[in-house]
């Protein structure tokens, strides 16, 4: 038994120091190679049409000022269709008085709530355009944000599928909306700029997607049955050999929870959508043609086993009354090394996203990451394991709840 443990430990240990090296290479790659500072040429490209996609769910705090700032965006060939999902509010009143303010705005109102994924296929149904930007009821969009994401369509060839762009958070008040802030530079940024260099991308922000239509067609549009559609269309996407590229200078401006309770129902949504979608493409490792998508697919094995590693190790010393001097030891280095490297990971990612939003003055905050976050993730892994498996047996829709947004006054 001592000898598990003490495997346990170790991977513990190096699992996340070796990843943090492999973020930080990925993303300092990612913008020598793959970023560009150059300014588009607004006025000499002929910009298409696009279709503005934004699914509801008792949103009456929120929707009018999305559509307020959709509205305003420079992009000026667009439609707005908003997709009320059964909301219990009052979303429903709200969208008819914005569909009569508004010409360029389309409702569909359903009575009944059938997910976020339904919500987003009948908003396709209904779109005109060829190209379609998917964004969250409490988002702002840059002014420039959708031409940086079509951009991409008019040059990169016609595989390409879906453009995911910056997430960047709105209320930045309190201590659990810092340690977000550190969180979307130093793990989200680096991890989906380490990934677009591997070629292929764990998941599309779900707060702000471009999608070509044609490909979300060919793959049957997104699941109704997946908890995150935007991981799991992504996984469709790529498996039938679409291409998702990432576009940091695509701002996009959300709100996140400011409180324990909403960021552990955040998150154990999230922990819970990916492990459905390894266990439903578990396929990809048998066909070689996939063998781009391995990288991603064994790393989200390898974090799971780390979560579970993680909580056995320290229950087991814990425990165990005689070790405690070596659960200090072991905490003590463990500790200060990994945290070390997570302040150099976070570091980097800062300086590489003060490009595009003012995050440097967030770096003191990222000491608190690794004693709240760490264990928090782990928990929630252990936790989202048996609903994953419980939604592969239970199949239906998977409905969906107006997540906490924050102290909406403060953003």
């Amino acid at each position: 038994m001592n000898r598990v443990i003490s495997y346990m430990a170790t991977y513990v240990f190096w699992y996340p120091f070796i990843m943090s090296l492999v973020w930080i290479a990925g993303s300092l790659v990612f913008s020598s190679k793959r970023a560009t500072d150059k300014d588009l040429d607004i006025e000499g490209i002929d910009w298409p049409m696009i279709s503005i996609l934004i699914p509801c769910y008792n949103e009456e705090s929120t929707i009018e000022e999305t559509v307020y700032h959709m509205n305003n965006i420079a992009y000026e060939k667009k439609e707005i269709i908003l997709v009320n999902d059964g909301s219990k509010d009052n979303t429903s009143e709200i969208l008819h008085k914005i569909a009569k303010e508004y010409d360029n705005v389309k409702i569909i109102d359903c009575k009944e709530n059938r997910g976020k994924a339904s919500a987003l296929k009948l908003a396709t149904f209904a779109a005109k355009s060829e190209y379609l930007v998917c964004v969250d009821s409490d988002a702002i969009l840059d002014s420039y944000a959708a031409h940086y994401l079509i951009a991409h369509f008019l040059h990169k060839g016609e595989r390409l599928a879906a453009v995911t762009g910056n997430p960047r958070i709105r209320n930045r008040d309190t201590l659990l909306a810092k340690l977000q802030i550190v969180e979307y530079a130093s793990i989200i940024g680096a991890i989906k700029r380490s990934q677009r260099v591997w070629g292929k991308i764990m998941t599309v922000s779900g707060v702000v997607v471009a999608f070509r239509k044609k490909a979300l067609v060919e793959v049957g549009l997104w699941d109704h049955d997946m908890i995150t559609e935007d991981i799991s269309i992504s996984w469709k996407l790529q498996e039938k050999f679409w291409d998702i590229r990432y576009e940091p200078r695509a701002l996009c401006w959300m709100l996140v929870p400011e409180t324990l309770i909403g960021i552990w129902k955040q998150r154990i949504r999230w922990a819970q959508g990916g492990q459905e979608v390894i266990l439903r493409h578990w396929r990809v490792i048998l066909d070689y043609k996939h063998r781009r998508i391995w990288p991603i697919y064994y790393e989200q094995w390898a974090s799971i086993l780390w979560d579970i590693s993680w909580v056995v190790v320290t229950a087991y010393f814990f425990i165990t009354a005689e070790s405690v001097k070596q659960l200090i030891i072991w905490l003590t280095f463990s500790s200060f090394a990994l945290v070390f490297m997570c302040l150099i990971q976070l570091l980097i990612s800062l300086i590489i996203d003060s490009k595009y939003d003012k995050v440097m003055r967030y770096f003191i905050w990222g000491a608190w990451y690794p004693f709240i976050y760490w264990i928090l993730n782990a928990l929630i892994v252990i936790f989202a394991i048996p609903r994953a498996i419980k939604s592969r047996v239970k199949g239906g829709y998977a409905t969906w709840t107006s997540p906490d947004r924050g102290n909406l006054k403060k953003s």
